[in-house]
C-alpha cells in the first residue's frame, strides 16, 4: 500500500511521504486563493468549495473566510451548509457533516493522531480516524472535535467544548471533556 492508501485505512503512514507532501501543498495554494477572494464574490467562493470539498450536496454551501483544510477532498457536507470565521479541518480521514449544520466561528475538526511517545511521534508516523457529524447539528464557537468523534443529529455543541467520545443524537453537550447536559425531545 502506498503511504496515502495506508492513511485512508486508517493505518500507521509516513506524513512526510513525498506524495503527501505535494498533495497537501497543492490545496493549500487553493485555500490562499479561495481565502483571498473577495466576500463579496458570493459565486467564485462557491464554485471553488464546490470544486474543492469532496462532496457538496446542493450549491448552498457557505464557508467564512478564512477557511482551512489538509486535503479537502476527505470532506463531505449536506445540504444548506454553513460554517463561520476560522473554521480548520485536519481531514486525512474522512469528514462528515450533515444536512443543515451550522458552525461557529474557531471552529477546529482534526482527524490525525499522533502518538505520545516523544520517541514515536519525532518518526512522523501518524495515523488518522474519521469525525461524523448528524444532521440538524449546531457547533458552538470555538468548539474542537477529537479524531474518531462522532456526533448524532438534531445536537447543539457548546461554545468552547472539547468532544473527545461519541455524542447521542437529540441532546446538548457542553464542557471540556463535551458531556451531554440536556436531552431533547424531539
Amino acid at each position: 500500500m502506498t503511504e496515502k492508501e495506508k492513511m485512508l485505512a486508517g493505518q500507521v503512514y509516513n506524513a512526510t511521504d513525498p506524495e503527501l507532501i505535494e498533495e497537501l501543498n497543492a490545496v493549500k495554494d487553493i485555500i490562499h486563493e479561495y481565502n483571498l477572494l473577495r466576500p463579496s464574490d458570493l459565486e467564485g467562493r462557491r464554485q471553488m468549495l464546490m470544486q474543492l470539498l469532496g462532496h457538496v450536496a446542493d450549491d448552498r454551501v457557505f464557508i467564512n473566510q478564512p477557511f482551512f483544510c489538509d486535503y479537502g477532498k476527505h470532506i463531505s457536507v449536506g445540504r444548506r451548509f454553513f460554517a463561520n470565521f476560522n473554521l480548520t479541518i485536519l481531514d486525512e480521514a474522512l469528514v462528515t457533516i450533515g444536512d443543515d449544520c451550522f458552525i461557529g466561528p474557531n471552529v477546529s475538526i482534526y482527524t490525525a493522531c499522533h502518538s505520545t511517545n516523544p520517541t514515536e511521534r519525532n518518526s512522523r508516523r501518524e495515523w488518522a480516524r474519521p469525525v461524523n457529524i448528524g444532521h440538524n447539528v449546531w457547533i458552538g464557537g470555538s468548539a474542537t472535535i477529537l479524531p474518531g468523534v462522532n456526533i448524532g443529529n438534531n445536537v447543539t455543541i457548546g461554545a468552547g467544548s472539547v468532544v473527545v467520545h461519541d455524542i447521542p443524537d437529540n441532546c446538548i453537550a457542553v464542557g471540556n471533556p463535551c458531556k451531554v447536559v440536556k436531552e431533547l425531545k424531539i
